[in-house]
């Protein structure tokens, strides 16, 4: 099993480095880490009182990942979910915050486990996830990317600035879903003609 730096490490990889898409509502955003969390975090690397873009821009890599560590791994407790989910949770924290729980505690709830759907884990949610992963050990991390694949196509249907992240402009899979299946068993990530049919209505 990776370690949490190992993990971390591939998250800022996938990441990249600066961007400031005006489409994005994280803003100014380096190896993952958005304005508002350096904002919240009072990183005011330029030393100048004030923290913008500039700020972001000075970030390293090594910064980013000790941030992610504790803020989006331990923090919010994915440390003590099943081994099985913590990568897949991890990557989607740092991409979509406490939406990541969310689309854990409403699998859960599918599944017969009854969790509110409130975004924290708290000890609810922990055992009913370590109740799940003693069911269908196997399956759990691919349902898991199931979920959040579909969390990511029923966005970008209500919202279309976000389509180009979910799809290419030539109508391939975009960024959004590739990043969910990365962390799914190749038999469960759609096919490129399953992948249009779903996106069709977004012409």
């Amino acid at each position: 099993m990776k370690t949490i730096d190992q993990i971390a490490a591939e998250i800022v990889a996938r990441e990249g480095g600066y961007v400031n898409d005006p489409d994005d509502p994280g803003g100014a955003t380096k190896y993952g880490i958005t304005i508002g969390t350096m904002r919240r975090l009072g990183l005011d690397l330029t030393n100048d009182g004030k923290i913008g873009a500039a700020d972001v821009k000075r970030l390293t890599r090594a910064q980013a990942v000790e941030i992610m560590k504790l803020h989006y791994y331990r923090k919010p407790r994915i440390a003590e979910l099943p081994a099985v989910l913590q990568a897949p949770m991890f990557d989607m924290y740092v991409n979509a915050g406490a939406n990541a729980v969310r689309v854990l505690q409403r699998m859960l709830d599918k599944m017969g486990f009854t969790v509110q759907a409130d975004g924290m884990i708290g000890p609810k949610t922990i055992a009913a996830a370590h109740a799940a992963a003693a069911v269908a050990p196997d399956h759990l991390a691919d349902a898991y990317g199931i979920e959040r694949r579909n969390y990511y196509y029923a966005l970008a249907d209500r919202r279309v600035d976000s389509r180009k992240y979910a799809r290419t402009r030539r109508g391939g899979k975009g960024g959004w879903i590739t990043r969910a299946e990365a962390f799914m068993a190749p038999r469960y990530h759609l096919s490129d003609a399953a992948h249009r049919e779903r996106t069709a209505a977004w012409a």
